[in-house]
């Protein structure tokens, strides 16, 4: 465990650089794994709901909640929401902070989150501090003990949202005024209880807090639960009389009618090996040109490739909700022939070549398709070309640019940029600047384009 970590610490620095690559079978083999894995999450998801419909036993759902998570505060305050729409009971467990293994960058991660859900919050009906600041551990392990009391408390909810309010204020004397009514679990209890929720959480192969586990399917914080409330809604579960609308839906894409840029100008960080990535790539530049906002687009490499390990548990999770996510938003995704390493590396290369014709974002886009959503092999000739292609650029001109290296120093650049100006260090991610000295709003994933594009209608208006 010791080694492990020690190489984790090397590799997890800014700019490392990993040479991964794997053969050419191991990535067919992954493909029709993949191609597989939707169809067999699709009938388990549908024999789990019939057969607990059939025995007539109660829906479950699971909820782990880290105390000084701001997902897992925002997801806990859905919680009383669903119990009155859906015939459902809760499962509550405490766990901690998550392994370096599976969230690499902590102390950015835990300021990105915190920023992250004070922008969000609003947008569902939620709340959280508007200027929140980082728990303290002290607070933090009294609000354990508080909770490590209750999980099997009908207060737990109630008690979890009060003492999360108070942790992001810094309000020491109404995280006393809580303790004052509730009786508090042991230190040594509330490591057990901790240790207990981690380990479930671990052998249901997940590794966040603010996680929803229900019938076999993971479900992540207020970002979610749109999926699990569409489960729920379509397996019989609404509670009679209860609105048939999901509501934790996810926001719409408006960016609002075009108008004159005014100034306004959005940053767009993608990558070639990035599910994610691949399924939001054209609708981000739909949404810019929709606005009338120029678009930058910086790549950077993939997070696998400079150093950030992605354990089974994570690879496994990032593919089947990134499959969700693609099927809601009506996108072609699945057919997945792994880029990782030397396709990359060459698709990469073309990237001065394709920019400087006026075609970076056709072969960017043709690229993430060709890997993602037709299931082409780019690491040979034939499957390149056949990207250079469709981008509208000529093949012959390209292979004089083919394997150079010269992209390279501007994709660690763009890195740079992404880790010290945006604060985040995985993709897609979003910078929006603009007008004059209007604060850039600065945002990471997909399920995150709809804030951009009601911030590029708010500065636009």
């Amino acid at each position: 465990m010791t080694e492990s970590k020690n190489a984790l610490d090397d590799s997890t620095q800014p700019g490392f650089a990993s040479q991964q690559d794997i053969p050419d079978l191991a990535r067919s083999v992954g493909r029709h794994v993949g191609r597989a894995l939707p169809v067999v999450r699709s009938l388990l998801q549908k024999t789990g709901d019939r057969a607990k419909r059939l025995r007539g036993a109660p829906r479950v759902i699971e909820f782990f909640h880290r105390v000084d998570d701001p997902y897992s505060d925002l997801a806990l305050q859905c919680i009383p929401s669903l119990r009155e729409r859906y015939d459902v009971a809760f499962r509550f467990h405490l766990v901690d902070t998550t392994d370096r293994f599976y969230a690499p960058e902590p102390e950015m991660l835990s300021d990105y989150a915190r920023r992250d859900c004070a922008q969000v919050a609003p947008h569902y009906g939620l709340s959280f501090a508007e200027r929140p600041i980082r728990p303290r551990a002290e607070m933090t392990t009294r609000a354990e003990r508080l909770l490590a009391a209750l999980l099997s408390d009908s207060r737990f909810v109630d008690v979890g949202i009060a003492a999360g309010r108070a942790l992001w204020q810094g309000d020491d004397d109404a995280l006393e005024a809580l303790a004052s009514h509730v009786l508090s679990a042991t230190p040594e209890e509330t490591r057990a209880a901790i240790a207990e929720g981690n380990d479930r959480r671990r052998r249901r192969r997940h590794y966040s807090g603010g996680m929803f586990w229900y019938g076999g399917e993971w479900y992540w914080g207020v970002d979610r639960l749109h999926h699990l409330e569409r489960r729920l809604r379509d397996s019989g579960a609404a509670r009679p009389g209860a609105p048939t609308s999901i509501r934790f839906d996810r926001p719409a894409i408006d960016p609002g009618p075009k108008t004159d840029a005014k100034g306004v100008a959005l940053e767009f960080y993608p990558s070639l090996r990035s599910p994610y990535t691949a399924m939001i790539f054209d609708r981000s530049l739909a949404v810019a040109a929709s606005a009338g906002v120029p678009v930058e687009l910086r790549p950077v490499m993939p997070m696998v490739m400079r150093g950030v390990p992605a354990p089974a548990a994570k690879g496994l999770y990032i593919f089947l909700d990134a499959y969700r996510e693609a099927l809601h938003l009506g996108v072609p995704y699945g057919d997945m022939y792994d880029p990782i390493g030397k396709p990359v590396e060459r698709g990469f290369s073309l990237w001065p070549f394709a920019r400087e014709r006026g075609r970076g974002a056709e072969y960017l886009s043709s690229f993430l398709r060709a890997a993602f959503a037709e299931g082409r092999n780019m690491g040979t000739d034939t499957g390149l070309r056949r990207v250079v292609e469709d981008a509208g650029l000529d093949w012959e001109q390209a292979k004089l640019h083919l394997d150079q290296e010269g992209w390279r120093e501007e994709l660690e650049a763009n890195r740079q940029v992404m880790y010290e100006e945006l604060g985040v260090w995985g993709v897609p991610s979003y910078r929006v600047r603009g007008p004059g000295s209007e604060p850039d709003l600065c945002v990471w994933g997909q399920d995150r384009l709809w804030l951009v594009a009601a911030e590029l209608r708010r500065r636009l208006a």
